[in-house]
């Protein structure tokens, strides 16, 4: 919005108001006519430089929620082949045969984990080298609450059983089974030759 100028009459009233009025500050000096301030002019904007731009360099990364830890399963496949890629991916997909079955349906902790070793070594032993451990799948929890409570207590604790000694020294690979031999309630145990 723009300021209009005043006219002759209404500069003639202001001189009159100004020469009765009493001044202020009356030791400063007054100019006979105030000069008016120029009018501002309206600077221009300089371009602005555009700086190289980056695919996604604005994007900001969500933290992520609750990273939990993950399921024996999970880091079982994740984990690094140790055994023959090929003998691998045929055990992964059904085609070896297990020489050896052990079922751990309905065995509590304590009865289980020396029948995994008596079992683990005795195949050993017979020059065996692919076995099947079937655990279950473990029942769902009743009662939901904040601590997550990973299913089935055999099927989560028979991967750490085989990483500990003296079945450690046997063991050359543990794989989720392949449907046809359980699927997630059972593990494909490889073991390493005897010499």
């Amino acid at each position: 919005m723009t300021r209009r100028k005043l006219t002759a009459d209404e500069v003639e009233l202001w001189r009159k108001v100004a020469q009765k009025a009493e001044r202020l500050h009356p030791e400063i000096p007054q100019a006979v006519h105030p000069t008016p301030l120029p009018k501002p002019k309206p600077k221009k904007n300089p371009k602005p430089r555009i700086d190289a731009f980056e695919l996604g360099q604005t994007h900001r990364v969500k933290p992520s929620g609750n990273t939990l830890k993950p399921s024996v399963t999970e880091a079982l496949r994740s984990a690094p082949v140790q055994m023959d890629v090929k003998a691998f991916n045929r055990m992964k997909r059904g085609k070896l045969k297990p020489e050896g079955k052990l079922d751990l349906h309905g065995m509590r902790v304590d009865t289980a984990h020396p029948a995994l070793i008596r079992f683990i070594l005795n195949a050993q032993a017979q020059g065996k080298r692919l076995v099947l451990v079937v655990t279950g799948k473990g029942k769902d929890r009743d009662e939901p609450g904040p601590i997550p409570t990973p299913r089935g207590v055999l099927r989560n604790q028979v991967p750490k059983w085989l990483s500990l000694h003296p079945l450690a020294q046997a063991v050359m690979q543990v794989s989720p089974a392949h449907i046809s031999h359980g699927g997630d309630g059972a593990y494909y145990v490889y073991l390493r030759r005897t010499r």
